[in-house]
């Protein structure tokens, strides 16, 4: 035959892993003046339909000679099927072809699929009938070749494959030899791609099972995590099931393109109804969809309208069609009614297949050649955390490098990342607005595993819709939230803190965040902020000293967050303060100051605005000095003393706190009260006064409905409760531990109907009130320990019934007197 080849674009289903890298899945061995315009061309087409990348010869002219770059084509296939016909013995080329073939069999284990056609198996095997006369004709003219020709086409006819004879039509022998290629390409390497496919089996199990019920697929996933992979897996294994088929990659990478849109519509009605020359009318195609059995893969869709544009309703096809939609962004999918039970998230790599894949890459092999580098990949792969992506791209750059330049490039992964892997995965963000990447942005720098009810109020409080944001978030597979914890993947994470270092490159006093202890000395250190900067969160343990300047924050017009926290130790910060004094930050949301270093916050923190006040471990003795600024609306200023003794402030200095949602004052020894001004805190859900010396609450307690904790332990200085206390109807938790001159509980105490949790140990309380039995939302009571009366331990109503604790589930009142503590057990219902 001659030396040419005609053949479709490169398919994904050449899969097997052999020494010849092979380039075709399929080699035709014909005899092309008997089938080439007939059975072999029809087979040609039904397999180039089937996406099998095949050769075939379709040049007339021949040599004498088979030419190198025939049998080149045959090395590099992984089947070989010869079609036998009567004439095929009496041609030269067809022989040595049979020749090549077999010891590409022997050699490499090449498959090798013979077909019968209009010929008996059996004259085939023995050179009989008129096969054989043919044979011995050609015989006569090459004696030196006839033998081996002659075992060869015995050896071939005795394989396995299928005689025409025993089927009704050539059209059915057609499709069931399609049908076993594929089968035995699968079967050769199913999930084996060198490179590629490791760790699959599982998830293409997966996917079939929920294909089976359902019309319409997802698969979801974070950028590099294989989605595209393990579609094409699935579609290269299913889809010789379907009338027509299509894989229409990177849909949205196509689609920004002008004109994309159209091309894909053209490829997807060409591929699938199998017209190389559709007409360009999109209802009529979609018509002539809609009336076969067909399988359609969109790949990285990122919008309704793209699905709407390609493919129109999923009620446009029939029940037995398949449609797979691989998309970073959930709400896609749910968007084109495709229900949550059929979404399939493609998740990352367990360690044992990740260790396998950057091997693969980087050592060409399943595991690390030695040992050294069995630690060095382990780094590599924490770095990676799954995702093939990195995986594949770390272990491509590190192939053949010796120990010295795998450390300096691990050690240069944790200051620069990698950009060929940044640059996926910063696809997700580009396609995100403006709102949307401010709160990823935030997530990223400030608050990563934090709870996502305090992220949510800090994002409010800063002008963000932060429900829909951060539902857009996860859907577009940026964060995940786990027991009400927003996280990411560490490499997600990386992408979003370069594009703030992006902002600014050298300056970091002009990037929008800080978070990298190194970048805030140096904007400290040298008071080179900017009006550009939004949050600070700063590591104090990273640094033995620094001194802040008087005008440290003066340009920082649009801080929004102030962290400052020690990771290390708990302790007083190491930051000499010479002085906070400046302007008014109107926009700090969120302030933290772990050891605060001066007695009273100053002037430039604005409290109508403040939703977090974080002071732990200070020397503060009052919130504000007679410097506060209150700014109403930002129209006016006024001067107020607000003074922690202040008993009764002119109502007009009163400043307001009603953003205030959590005030943590913990383990501030110098603080003796809180302001009756508390009663401005409207939205106040949480107050820390753990370790402090206050030495009452302020009746205006009562004044912040919202309350939800208040944690009082360790109040040595502490003796009383006001009974307006007792009008919280929202309190769920109060801790008093360790109040060690604590006397007693207000006898209203049964009025917290909402109060869960009431922990009182080793504190001086002699009585407890009989209005207990009212807390029916109560689960745990402790007053275990109590250092009330020596003698008698704590004293309780003698007639006291447990009846009305619905809800407890842990009692302790261990050091009760006994008289009392036996009647309780035996009236609580055990």
């Amino acid at each position: 035959m001659a030396s040419s080849s005609s053949s479709r674009p490169s398919s994904s289903l050449s899969l097997i892993n052999n020494p010849r890298n092979n380039k075709y899945d399929v080699f035709l061995s014909f005899r092309g003046e008997e089938t080439r315009d007939s059975f072999t061309s029809h087979l040609y087409s039904a397999l180039c339909q089937t996406n099998i990348e095949t050769f075939i010869d379709d040049q007339l002219v021949r040599g004498n000679e088979i030419s190198q770059s025939l049998l080149d084509a045959i090395e590099a296939s992984s089947i070989s099927v010869i079609v036998f016909s009567e004439g095929y013995a009496s041609s030269r080329w067809c022989l040595d072809e049979l020749l090549k073939i077999l010891d590409c069999r022997k050699e490499y284990a090449q498959i090798v699929i013979p077909v019968f056609y209009r010929v008996d198996p059996s004259h085939v095997r023995k050179q009989i009938e008129s096969f054989g006369v043919s044979f011995s004709k050609l015989g006569e003219r090459f004696p030196d070749k006839k033998q081996r020709w002659s075992s060869a086409l015995t050896e071939a006819a005795n394989l396995s494959g299928f005689d025409s004879h025993v089927f009704r039509n050539e059209s059915e022998l057609i499709k069931t030899v399609v049908d076993e290629i594929l089968e035995r390409l699968l079967k050769v390497a199913p999930f084996d791609n060198k490179n590629q496919l490791v760790g699959v089996e599982s998830r293409v199990e997966e996917i079939e099972s929920l294909l089976a019920a359902a019309p319409i697929l997802g698969i979801w996933g974070i950028g590099g995590v294989g989605k595209t992979t393990i579609a094409r897996v699935i579609f290269n294994k299913i889809s010789r099931n379907f009338e027509g088929s299509c894989f229409l990659q990177n849909v949205r990478e196509e689609s920004q393109s002008p004109g994309g849109l159209a091309r894909l519509q053209q490829k997807l009605f060409k591929e699938v109804l199998k017209d190389v020359n559709v007409i360009p009318d999109i209802d009529f195609n979609i018509r002539r969809l809609s009336r076969r059995k067909v399988l359609i893969v969109l790949d990285d869709v990122t919008s309704f309208s793209q699905i709407k544009s390609l493919i129109r309703g999923s009620d446009w096809f029939l029940p037995e069609s398949r449609i797979i939609l691989t998309t970073r962004d959930q709400q896609v999918l749910k968007s084109w009614v495709v229900k949550e039970r059929d979404i399939y998230e493609m998740k990352v790599l367990e360690h044992n297949h990740a260790l396998e894949l950057f091997s693969r890459h980087a050592f060409k092999q399943n595991r690390p050649r030695e040992a050294v580098y069995k630690e060095l990949s382990e780094k590599v792969i924490n770095y990676a955390q799954g995702v093939p992506l990195a995986l594949e791209i770390l272990g491509c750059y590190l192939f053949g490098r010796e120990k010295e330049v795998w450390e300096s490039a691990i050690n240069k992964l944790k200051r620069f990342p990698n950009m060929e892997i940044q640059n996926v995965l910063k696809v997700s963000f580009d396609d995100l607005d403006d709102e949307e990447k401010n709160i990823f942005l935030d997530i990223v720098c400030f608050f990563k595993r934090e709870d996502k009810d305090f992220i949510i109020k800090f994002l409010n409080a800063c002008g963000f819709d932060a429900q829909i944001g951060i539902s857009d978030l996860v859907n577009k597979s940026l964060i995940v939230i786990h027991n009400n914890q927003i996280t990411m993947h560490d490499l997600l994470q990386e992408m979003g803190r370069e594009v703030v270092k992006q902002e600014s490159v050298n300056n970091p006093g002009e990037r929008s965040r800080l978070w990298h202890y190194e970048d805030i000395i140096e904007v400290l250190t040298f008071n080179t902020g900017t009006e550009k900067i939004e949050g600070i969160c700063f590591d104090m343990s990273k640094v033995k000293q620094i001194c802040l300047y008087l005008d440290t924050f003066t340009k920082m017009h649009k801080l929004r967050f102030l962290k400052f926290y020690n990771s290390i130790s708990e302790g007083k910060s190491k930051c000499m303060v010479s002085n906070c004094q400046g302007p008014i930050l109107a926009k700090v949301r969120y302030f933290h100051w772990d050891g605060y270093p001066l007695t009273s916050l100053p002037s430039n923190i604005y409290p109508d605005k403040l939703v977090f006040l974080e002071i732990p471990r200070s020397n503060i003795e009052q919130l504000w000095d007679c410097g506060f600024q209150h700014h109403g609306k930002f129209k006016k200023t006024v001067t107020a003393v607000w003074n922690f003794c202040a008993k009764t402030p002119s109502p007009s200095l009163i400043p307001h706190l009603n953003n205030l949602v959590s005030l943590n004052l913990i383990g501030c020894p110098k603080l003796k009260r809180l302001p009756a001004e508390i009663s401005s805190a409207g939205n106040l859900e949480e107050i820390r006064l753990n370790g402090t010396a206050i030495e009452e609450l302020p009746s205006s307690i009562e004044c912040v409905p919202r309350l939800l904790d208040l944690d009082l332990q360790n109040c040595k200085r502490l003796k009383s409760l006001p009974s307006s206390l007792c009008k919280l109807k929202s309190l769920k938790s109060l801790y008093l531990n360790g109040c060690s001159n604590l006397q007693r509980l207000p006898d209203e105490l049964g009025d917290l109907e909402a109060l869960e949790y009431l922990h009182a140990m080793v504190t001086a309380i002699r009585e407890v009130p009989s209005s207990i039995v009212c807390l029916h939302n109560a689960r745990d009571i402790y007053f275990n320990r109590s250092k009330g009366n020596q003698q008698m331990g704590l004293s309780l109503p003698i007639t006291l019934s447990l009846d009305g604790l619905y809800n407890l589930t842990y009692l302790d009142l261990s050091d009760c007197c006994t008289q009392s503590y036996l009647k309780i057990l035996v009236s609580y219902p055990l």
